[in-house]
């Protein structure tokens, strides 16, 4: 059963940008895993920005807003077939629980100019 769905479009230039301008916002949205594989990135604005991309639109999944939870909450893994999947830690965690969620399905995509994330929380 689906328990929400979200989206989300992520302009890659407006959020490199911002990385840049703030040295510490990637260590306040991304967690240590994401910032590592998109610094190994030919361009790591593009998955950055699906990644924030993705961390918004599982607030969207959860009915929820900006504040509710920390972006660093949500994480996007990769498995070694390229296909993201989402971990989540903290109060996100704990909100998707309290749905019921009990799984996720992501989708990724992104151009050198825009970024897109595609959530369904599954209970």
């Amino acid at each position: 059963m689906i328990v929400g769905m979200g989206t989300d479009l992520v302009d890659v230039d407006r959020l490199r940008l911002a990385l840049g301008r703030r040295p510490t916002l990637a260590a306040r949205i991304f967690t240590t895993a994401e910032r590592a594989y998109c610094d190994a990135q030919h361009d790591p604005a593009e998955s950055f920005a699906a990644r924030f991309a993705a961390k918004e639109a599982v607030m969207k999944a959860l009915h929820v807003g900006l504040g509710d939870f920390e972006l660093r909450d949500v994480g996007v893994v990769r498995a070694a077939s390229g296909e993201p999947s989402l971990v989540l830690t903290g109060k996100a965690e704990a909100l998707a629980a309290e749905r019921g969620v009990t799984s996720w399905m992501v989708s990724l995509s992104h151009t050198a100019s825009t970024a897109i994330a595609v959530v369904i929380a599954v209970g």
